[in-house]
Parts: C-alpha cells; structure tokens; sequence
C-alpha cells in the first residue's frame, strides 16, 4: 500500500511540474495575452468628424474580428476630457493608442505621457508639438493652403480681395492658413482683407460670414479651410443677396459640396482631406500591437485639388459625408 502510495504521490508532483512548465512556456510566448487599441477622439455625429468616428469604429471592428485584437473608443467634447480620455487608456494598460487631438498644445502634454508610458501613439490628422507620436497620419495640409492659393490666383487672375475662413488654434489650420499665404502672397494683386476662425463648424462659420459681409463691401473669393465651413459661408452670402463673391473653396471632400461643385454652385473647387485616413492610421496600431516596427513615421496623403472636370472621379452619392 505504502509503494502505492507513493507511486501515486510521485504522478501528482510530476503534473503539477508539467502543467508549471506549460504554463510558463505560454505565458513567455504571449500566445494568451489579449492586445487592445486605445482609440481617443472628438466627439461628433456628422461631417467630416462624423464620418472619421465611423471609420475609426468599422476598421476597428474589421481587426477585431479578423485578428482578435480588443479596442476602446472614447469621443470628446473638449481638450481637457480628451486628455482625462487618455490618461485613462493609459491606465488601462492599453498597447498602443491612436489619437485626434482637438487641439494641438492642449493635447501634447498628454501625448508625452503616452510616450513616457512606453504605449506607442499613432495620431492622426492634427499634429502634436512635441515628438511624442510614433507615427503621424494625415493629409498633405500645407498643399492644401499652397494648391487652394494657386487656384485663387488663376480664378482672379492674379487680382482679388480675399476673405480667409480657418479653423481653431492647431497644426491643421497653421498649416493650410501658412500654405495659402505663402502662395497669393507671391502676386501682389492677391490681398487677404478678413480671416476670421469658423472652428470648423458649418453654424459658427455662418455666423462669422454674416459679421464679415457686414464690414466688407468688396469681397471677390472665399478660401475656407473646411467643407463643411464652406456650406456655412455659402449659406450667408445667400442669406445677404450677395453677388460680388465669384466662388467659394472648402477642403475635405465632402458630398454635398462636390455636388455644388458638379452642378456650377458658388463653392467651384475643394481639395480632398478624406476621413478614410483613420482607417491607415488604426491598421498601424493593430501592427504596432503586435510588436511591429512602423514602415513609416510619417504617412502623407495627396491634397488633390477638385474641381468641375475631376468631381465624378470622387463623388459618391451613398457617401454618408
């Protein structure tokens, strides 16, 4: 009974090492270890952001199904939640972190607390100011500026009043307003009489038109960096009855304003910022991940300039924006 006994225990204690050894030889491989992408965005439930969210969430799901990696999405009305946003993903543990900042400076302190974090931050579209991204994805915003600047000077012949619609305080908007300046400012006839911010907001924009419309008698164009912007200026110079504008320009893409485009309306040019570009921007997280070196540190997009013999290249009625 004893040699039983102790033929019985000697199985136990050889199982119990076995299953030891196994467990170690996974837990080393990481063959069980689940990745999660950390996803912070605005908040939006249309436009341009609108269809970014979306993009973001639908290629999201696409590798989670395809190679079971988890992702957390938050959305933000404003910088200081976007940044309580992120410091959550980082305590979460999260792998990497894919971010929009609302805006750029608000947004860098967090940016290097992700990087101090060891996380690796893939941000898209609005830059940081520090060196705190592992990759950047976004369109070519300076070649919008400099293409839109070169249409305005062929439009008006070299001559024009201009009234410059931005965005808020951020690189996107530094580098478009930089970009368009750096092109009229070539051709003395080009003069910039009002540039005020809309915030890329088709309401805000609107309202900043109206103001503008009232202490400008003489407006020739309208260079707005934003589509949806563009829809706003539109609107208020309808509104007011007038008919000194030649054209309006927006930037992005945007259904809406393609068919004015197709069709002759007062918006005759936008060049494309596409919201697709998050959908690279959450594929170089889920390598990153993965433990994967980035192909590139900076990926560019064409800022492509579209006008009436180009727009059915891009228009896409079951465009959602």
């Amino acid at each position: 009974m004893r040699k039983l006994w102790l033929f019985v225990l000697a199985l136990f204690i050889i199982g119990l090492v076995a299953c030891g050894e196994e467990s170690n030889s996974s837990s080393e491989s990481g063959g069980d270890e689940e990745l999660t992408i950390g996803i912070s965005l605005p908040s939006a439930t249309h436009g341009w952001m609108g269809a970014l969210i979306d993009n973001a969430e639908s290629q999201a799901k696409e590798i989670q199904e395809a190679d079971g990696i988890n992702y957390v999405m938050t959305n933000a009305a404003d910088p200081n939640s976007q940044a309580n946003d992120v410091d959550d993903l980082i305590s979460q543990e999260v792998d990497v972190i894919v971010m929009l900042p609302i805006e750029s400076a608000a947004l860098s302190p967090v940016g290097q607390k992700v990087k101090d974090a060891g996380i690796p931050l893939v941000i898209v579209d609005r830059e940081l100011e520090n060196d705190a991204a592992t990759v950047v994805v976004k369109g070519d915003n300076e070649g919008i500026g400099v293409n839109a600047g070169e249409y305005f000077i062929e439009k008006l012949g070299g001559k024009g009043k201009i009234v410059e619609i931005t965005g808020p305080p951020n690189s996107v908007t530094e580098q478009r307003g930089s970009g368009f300046q750096e092109a009229v400012e070539k051709t003395d006839g080009m003069e910039i009489i009002a540039s005020q911010s809309g915030d890329f907001s088709t309401e805000t924009s609107l309202e900043v038109m109206q103001n503008i419309l009232q202490a400008q008698p003489e407006i020739d164009a309208v260079f707005t960096q934003d589509d949806g912007m563009a829809l706003g200026v539109v609107q208020a110079i309808k509104e007011a009855g007038r008919d000194d504008i030649q054209f309006v320009t927006g930037a992005g893409g945007a259904k809406e304003v393609f068919e004015s485009v197709r069709d002759d309306g007062l918006i005759s040019a936008t060049f494309l910022y596409s919201p697709t570009m998050v959908r690279e921007g959450v594929k170089i997280a889920a390598n990153l991940a993965k433990g994967e070196e980035p192909e590139e540190t900076m990926v560019i997009l064409d800022a492509t300039k579209v006008t009436k013999e180009n727009v059915e290249e891009y228009y896409d009625p079951d465009s959602k924006f």
